[in-house]
């Protein structure tokens, strides 16, 4: 008896990672707001590391978390490195092109608490007095992501943080003069 449960057992467990191997190789996530600014506004509080504390969601789940800025200022070349808890782990990101005051794209590397590289856009499209704030992040699943993706979706991981994000981002460009 023990015997075929553990047959059973190993049988299942093999099928599962061979479906997280069917699962698609890349993901995107993806999420939109307007905000009551100016394009340039906004596009200032995203090409500056120094101002990401003010509207990250990442930010205060660490008020420990050690920053280290490099390169220019703002725009391309600058660098952006943390080092938290198991809340934020550790990485680094750095502008590859920023294109004022429409598009950023940021190359996003995890170290911990897993490994993974990604691309970071952000897109600022004028609507009227406001802008419309696309921030999306996609990248390669790896065999790992795979395996997570068959329990919940990248998407619902990272999601609720793009949101808190942008709901940050417009709270703090609405109040700006």
């Amino acid at each position: 008896m023990l015997k075929k449960v553990g047959l059973a057992l190993l049988f299942a467990l093999a099928a599962l990672l061979v479906f997280a191997a069917t699962r698609p190789d890349t993901f995107r996530v993806e999420r939109r707001m307007l905000i009551q600014a100016p394009p340039e506004r906004v596009y200032g509080l995203v090409n500056d590391f120094h101002q990401w504390p003010l509207w990250s969601p990442w930010e205060k789940l660490d008020p420990a978390m050690k920053r280290t800025l490099g390169g220019p200022t703002s725009g391309v070349g600058a660098t952006y490195a943390w080092q938290g808890n198991k809340d934020v782990g550790s990485g680094r990101m750095e502008i590859k092109a920023s294109e004022s005051p429409s598009k950023i794209h940021i190359q996003l590397d995890f170290f911990d608490p897993f490994e993974s590289h990604n691309l970071t856009d952000f897109a600022f499209t004028p609507q009227g007095p406001a802008t419309e704030v696309t921030w999306v992040m996609h990248g390669p699943a790896s065999f790992t992501t795979k395996l997570m993706t068959v329990f919940t979706s990248m998407d619902s991981m990272v999601g609720p943080d793009f949101e808190r994000g942008l709901a940050n981002m417009k709270a703090v460009a609405e109040k700006a003069p």
